[in-house]
């Protein structure tokens, strides 16, 4: 008995498929770079950032230098790290990448009529600064959330807060390495500070006694 020839694919179903396949590969080769990336630099210095970049894309078409060197955690003093811990995640230590309580208390106070208010914790910054851009949408959140639980799987908390300290900006085209001026460096000037920063200052050196930093 003569077999029955192949089912033919109409084009459509072709179609569909050749999309799911290349959908597949795009997300497996987004999944292999991002956990390949996050683990070099788990030992690597970043040599630049999605920050830092989205800088010199906005100065375009003249160019303007921006400062940063890498400095290593031991050539960093103790008193950084806590500073900084005080200044913007004092639950850091305790997390694993997203504050709950913060995250929560943020929603009510917006229920209650408050303007919306920031609750990212120091991964989700250095999520957000080494490998995005400063765009918000969903989407972009998405990929926020993603980085931030590989930053909490591959590195410790003192390689994030290490990278932190060196990426995150500080003022206009300036990274790394101050406090006070956090989280709105490009309004808060430290050169010239105001006096709101200056009470930030002094709020900054009285929290700092009650957060450890383990080294």
């Amino acid at each position: 008995m003569a077999k029955k020839p192949p089912k033919q694919l109409t084009p459509a179903l072709s179609l569909r498929a050749i999309v799911r396949t290349v959908l597949f590969y795009l997300l497996l080769t987004y999944v292999v770079t991002s956990v390949g990336s996050c683990i070099l630099l788990r030992w690597m210095p970043p040599l630049t950032s999605m920050f830092m970049l989205h800088r010199h894309v906005e100065d375009f078409p003249s160019f303007k230098w921006i400062d940063y060197r890498w400095v290593s955690a031991e050539k960093i003093s103790p008193h950084v790290f806590t500073a900084v811990i005080a200044s913007e995640d004092q639950r850091f230590l305790k997390h694993f990448g997203f504050d709950l309580n913060a995250i929560s208390a943020s929603i009510e106070d917006y229920m209650d009529g408050e303007p919306l208010r920031g609750a990212s914790t120091i991964s989700q910054q250095v999520a957000k600064n080494l490998f995005l851009t400063p765009s918000k949408n969903f989407i972009r959140k998405g990929v926020e959330v993603w980085f931030t639980g590989l930053l909490e799987i591959f590195w410790s908390k003192q390689r994030i807060i290490e990278v932190y300290l060196n990426i995150a900006e500080f003022g206009d085209h300036l990274f790394g390495l101050l406090a006070a001026t956090l989280p709105n460096p490009i309004r808060l000037k430290a050169a010239s500070p105001s006096n709101y920063v200056l009470k930030r200052r002094n709020w900054i050196l009285r929290q700092m006694p009650t957060v450890s930093y383990l080294r």
